[in-house]
């Protein structure tokens, strides 16, 4: 059995040839994406010298190299993915590429998530394989590497840990939350779904097309591909599923990378057979169609084939594969291979070891495949300070001294995080400062929650990756029913009227303010007991289930949770300022048409003339009334949402174009600025600012992401 499932692994079969893992597409999307989602085009607002910014990498030791040498790293990462796709020095590339990957990925946690893990096992996949055998710059350098053979479990390998990304997710999405619908509802109302809303409800799109298609997409997807009836559905499926993914959400070159990987499941000779169909003429500059693939020494080639044939020539050659047996490192080859899958399978389960990860999820994101499964919203976020020498206390701004908001979620950046605060509060004369959190949070739509205990100073607290962390909370799921009830309360509510769902532990107490914005608001329990606690006023009140109190607005107040179990209640209010700028917005709206259609009888005043003003920026910079300025600007904004999505191919492609052109532009002015300063030392600053500014020079037009909901300008106080 060992020996037939070496030789499977290792052999290259006589019906269909093994060539060359078609890496020049996963080579260039890696080299596309180190300029993005890699960070080369802003490395250095992430790692500029002497800022005082909390990092997070896997190992508290772990710190980057100066700014410059980041350049460098990047460069040599960038080299590596380019060695990868010429097939140049190609077991040199792979090795400058996950050296480096690696040693970014771990510096920053707060970037992990499992595509960009996918991207480092590929890379060190491909170390070890020979990917460099067809059309290749190393096989027209070395006559024994060109068109040569390659070991079936090249392949195997590859589309294992393909069907792994796929196969895995979808067991991830048999989560109750998943099935039921809860984990990606907002996606129903994207405009990628308005076809199917022509004949299903947005929830029904929800729970049917984004949920259950999903869930039947990811554990479907690899046997689709594996098999050859059902491969051409099955690359059509995937292939839609990417590109809706792409727009979807902002996950950097991930859809394209799933989307080359396809082909791996095809037979290995494809390219052979595809490019065999170009006229000859145009041969002499396509990867070689003739003649067949040379024997190679990585390979095994068997004595009889089934039926007690001797092994045949190989198709268009005359070089007859001599009878080989498995060497040592055919056997390594085998042993690696075994070990990587069984590994591969058992690390999205292997939580039980690092316990001191799982926050509400099934552990670390990064190698969990559990892409989707949960949803997120934070409602309140407060970080308060405790001198450790005066006792004064005070409270500081969520993300100071660091660009991540990552840490919000996670025991072990939150350890690092108030670490960190710890260290540099000191230069603000706060001498050995205690830290505390209280941050709330809503998982696939459930009542928000605390997190983690405010009560507990994580500065000292006790957080070990294998150990359960002691000063998490546990998640209410006893809870989760009522996000059906949830549902009812909600669609009974006008437009105008908002609600938020919170549910609290015993002992424990909500701080608030309310906003001079929000009228009405009141607090309405629904399970449990509470006492509210007017600040101000200094009295409290005792709330029973299905009781509720009216809360004065521009004052703080307290709830606290005096039942025995978990209590749960809910904030009904009204952002009176908002809703006086909706019912204005309609006043001038309506004005605009009357004049535009003659029906307008009188006079407009000065104010209200840039409503009909031919240039809508020009209109909105002129006016004076702040309530027109906003209305001009939302105007404007709407028009440009509109005009995207009318957009044809080539002006989306132009729009594209530029972006990108724009973006990989700053990347090569920065790097070639580092590069600079490296062999000839920092030039005077008023140059470098020079530069740098030149660097930073964005498109005339640029815009901002606008395929989301408009941004109310209009805001509110924390609730």
């Amino acid at each position: 059995m060992a020996s037939w499932s070496l030789l499977l692994l290792v052999h290259c079969g006589q019906s269909h040839h093994a060539e060359a893992p078609h890496v020049f597409p996963s080579g260039m999307l890696m080299a596309i994406d180190i300029t993005q989602e890699r960070g080369l085009s802003h490395l250095d607002y992430k790692y500029l010298d002497g800022a005082p910014i909390c990092r997070f990498p896997l190992f508290s030791s772990l710190e980057p190299l100066p700014m410059d040498w980041m350049y460098l790293v990047y460069v040599v990462m960038f080299l590596g993915s380019v060695g990868i796709m010429l097939g140049l020095f190609y077991r040199l590339s792979c090795l400058m590429f996950i050296a480096t990957y690696w040693y970014v990925f771990f510096l920053d946690k707060t970037a992990w998530n499992n595509h960009s893990y996918l991207y480092g096992l590929i890379g060190f996949q491909l170390t070890l394989m020979d990917a460099n055998r067809y059309w290749s710059l190393d096989g027209l350098m070395k006559p024994k590497k060109r068109n040569a053979d390659v070991p079936l479990w090249n392949y195997t390998l590859l589309r294992v840990q393909i069907f792994i990304v796929y196969f895995i997710a979808g067991i991830k999405k048999l989560d109750a939350d998943w099935v039921e619908g809860y984990s990606m509802s907002y996606l129903a109302h994207h405009w990628l779904f308005e076809p199917f809303q022509m004949i299903l409800s947005v929830d029904q799109v929800s729970l049917l097309v984004v949920h259950g298609g999903g869930l039947a997409l990811d554990l479907t997807a690899g046997y689709l591909l594996f098999f050859d009836a059902t491969r051409p559905f099955g690359i059509v499926f995937v292939s839609y599923f990417h590109c809706m993914n792409s727009q979807l959400f902002s996950i950097g070159m991930f859809a394209y990378t799933m989307l080359a990987t396809s082909p791996l499941f095809c037979y290995p000779d494809w390219p052979r057979r595809f490019f065999a169909r170009f006229p000859a003429p145009l041969w002499v500059l396509l990867p070689i169609t003739a003649p067949g693939p040379q024997p190679s020494s990585s390979c095994v080639y068997p004595e009889v084939q089934k039926g007690g044939k001797k092994a045949p020539k190989t198709p268009s050659s005359n070089t007859t594969p001599k009878v080989s047996q498995p060497r040592f490192r055919h056997k390594l080859a085998t042993v690696f291979a075994f070990i990587y899958v069984v590994e591969q399978f058992f690390l999205p389960y292997s939580h039980f070891i690092t316990q001191g990860y799982n926050n509400w999820t099934n552990g670390l994101y990064g190698y969990s495949w559990d892409m989707m499964v949960h949803s997120r919203s934070h409602q309140h976020v407060k970080i308060t300070y405790k001198d450790g020498t005066t006792g004064e206390v005070g409270y500081l701004n969520p993300g100071v001294f660091t660009h991540s908001r990552r840490w919000k979620d996670h025991g072990d950046m939150l350890k690092q995080y108030a670490v960190c605060l710890s260290a540099n509060l000191p230069r603000y004369n706060i001498t050995e400062p205690e830290i505390y959190f209280d941050i709330w949070v809503s998982i696939n739509e459930r009542f928000q929650q605390r997190i983690f205990d405010p009560r507990v100073d994580i500065v000292k607290a006790d957080w070990s990756p294998f150990r359960p962390n002691p000063w998490l909370m546990p998640l209410l799921v006893d809870l989760s029913p009522w996000r059906t009830k949830f549902q009812e309360i909600e669609s009974s509510l006008d437009n105008q009227t908002e609600i938020v769902f919170i549910a609290d532990f015993p002992g424990l107490h909500l701080e608030n303010f309310v906003s001079e914005d929000l009228g009405n608001t009141s607090v309405q329990v629904l399970q449990g007991q509470v006492t509210v606690e007017i600040t101000e006023e200094n009295k409290n009140y005792t709330l029973e289930t299905g009781q509720q109190m009216k809360l004065p607005h521009g004052a703080y107040h307290k709830v606290y949770t005096v039942s025995e179990g978990p209590s749960c209640y809910m904030y009904v209010y009204v952002n009176t300022t908002e809703a006086a700028l909706q019912q204005n917005f309609t006043r001038l709206l309506g004005i605009q048409e009357r004049v535009r259609n003659g029906t307008e009888t009188e006079p407009l005043p000065p104010e209200l003339l840039p409503l009909i003003a031919t240039d809508d920026q020009g209109s909105e910079v002129n006016a004076t009334d702040p309530v027109v300025q906003l209305f001009l600007r939302r105007q404007r904004r709407m028009k440009e949402v509109k005009k995207r999505r009318e957009a044809n191919v080539m002006e989306r492609l132009n729009r594209f174009t530029v972006k990108k052109y724009y973006l990989l532009r700053r990347g090569f002015l920065m790097t070639s600025i580092a590069l600079r300063n490296l062999a000839f030392g920092l030039p005077p600053v008023d140059q470098l600012t020079r530069e740098v500014a030149f660097a930073n020079m964005k498109e005339p037009l640029q815009e901002a992401n606008q395929d989301g909901p408009l941004k109310e300008e209009a805001g509110h106080g924390e609730l």
